[in-house]
């Protein structure tokens, strides 16, 4: 025999069921939700690794030319302190040669100073030679 308030028990039950059915359908609404904004979640971290990997790139390009820039920057100054320094050793050299010409210069002066003095002792010297034949004649210039 069937216990008496077993109709109010299936009742109870069907709202049961049919509480958590609805309750299952919510979750399973809940679920796909949750699927479709992971998936949207899932590409827009794809996309943002995308844009991060090509920035990254672009980055790398970027400070690579400017590095090959500065090298060859720093190449081209090297090469023009290269000249400069050159310049600077011709110019040293002339110089040089300069100071080697005032030398020779200054030997010539010397040696015309030396013979100046010379042809002036030479010219005393006649005079005083001439003088001598004056004062031995008697001073009056007559021969």
């Amino acid at each position: 025999m069937p216990p008496k308030d077993l109709e109010s028990r299936v009742t109870a039950l069907e709202a049961q069921v049919g509480e958590l059915h609805r309750r299952v359908s919510a979750s399973e609404r809940d679920a796909a939700a949750a699927r479709v904004l992971a998936g949207g979640a899932d590409r827009d971290v794809g996309e943002i690794r995308g844009e991060i990997r090509d920035f990254r790139r672009a980055t790398i390009g970027s400070f690579n030319a400017l590095r090959q820039d500065m090298v060859d920057g720093f190449r081209r100054v090297d090469e023009r302190f290269a000249q400069i320094d050159e310049r600077f050793t011709q110019i040293d050299e002339r110089f040089a040669q300069i100071d080697g010409t005032f030398g020779q210069v200054a030997t010539g002066f010397a040696e015309m100073r030396a013979r100046f003095d010379m042809t002036a002792a030479g010219q005393q010297r006649i005079a005083e030679l001439i003088q001598t034949v004056i004062d031995a004649q008697g001073g009056n210039g007559s021969g």
